[in-house]
């Protein structure tokens, strides 16, 4: 028998630990430990022989869609852009690799269309083609005043949020047959920015827009390549600690009251991808705890 569970109490609640960390944050230095569906996700097969590449793939949201596609039967490309995200990248990987799937790893700058080539050649080198390409990475820093907000900044947010999506799907759609998919990672943010992430917000708005016209743009060609976004609510993250005030009291004001987990996000991305949402294309999935997305 399914044990339902309420969704208040699934998962820690803030208060969380007092806790700070550098750009852009490691799993191991969380209080408390994200859950990306190690233990919890159970596969179907939905994706067997797939192949994928995710951006940021190192941890949060990625590594949890890494591990959902790997137990669904996809081999993985994860894509990562720090040093210090080695070790986490690492262990993605291994994730990926117990269930028997392929992991390839790849350090590099999006924001460089030179690195997005690369990216996209050697998924199609070591998986032998695209099924599935997960457009994820984001930068966000957190400024309570526009003074506070560079110009230099304004730019790094726009280029590795937005410039990179469309490096990655230029380079990718030429390997891309019919039934392939493109799942780009918008926001609450889309629909109700946060005043302290003026930047960010904008881009994942920008990504929303450039989900359903891009879409669209491919369907009128006959490409059979569906285009959709999922726009995660508040998630338990390293970018968190790293970026936001107040991380303990992170996904307080949720309607369900706490942060998601990246596990509770990872299903979205499995949907979007598989067989099961073969007629839609150009939408927005919001998993947002309750938050209206309208």
């Amino acid at each position: 028998m399914t044990q339902f569970k309420n969704p208040h109490t699934k998962y820690p609640v803030p208060p969380f630990p007092k806790q700070e960390q550098e750009v852009p944050g490691t799993e191991a230095a969380m209080q408390p430990q994200a859950d990306h569906g190690e233990e919890s996700y159970v596969g179907s097969g939905k994706l067997t022989g797939a192949k994928a590449i995710i951006t940021g793939g190192d941890s949060g949201i990625g590594r949890a869609v890494a591990i959902a596609y790997a137990r669904e039967g996809a081999d993985v490309v994860i894509s990562y852009g720090y040093d210090v995200e080695d070790e986490d990248a690492a262990e993605t990987a291994r994730l990926v690799e117990k269930e028997g799937r392929k992991a390839i790893l790849s350090k590099g700058d999006l924001r460089e269309e030179s690195y997005a080539n690369q990216l996209i050649e050697l998924g199609v080198r070591e998986l032998g083609g695209i099924d599935i390409l997960v457009n994820n990475a984001a930068y966000q820093m957190a400024h309570k005043t526009l003074e506070e907000l560079t110009a230099e900044e304004w730019d790094r947010t726009f280029e590795t949020n937005i410039r990179s999506m469309f490096y990655l799907c230029k380079a990718a759609v030429p390997h891309m047959q019919p039934g392939s998919s493109i799942i780009n990672t918008a926001s609450v943010n889309s629909y109700h920015p946060n005043a302290v992430l003026l930047d960010y917000a904008a881009t994942k708005g920008a990504i929303q827009n450039f989900t359903a016209n891009l879409a669209q743009m491919l369907l009128e060609q006959d490409k059979g390549i569906r285009v959709n976004a999922v726009a995660p609510g508040p998630v338990w993250t390293p970018l968190i600690p790293s970026t936001m005030p107040e991380p303990e009291n992170f996904g307080k004001d949720s309607p369900i009251k706490r942060p998601a987990q990246p596990a509770e996000i990872a299903p979205a991305y499995v949907f979007l991808a598989c067989e099961d949402s073969s007629y839609i294309a150009g939408a927005t999935i919001a998993v947002t705890g309750g938050k209206v997305a309208m």
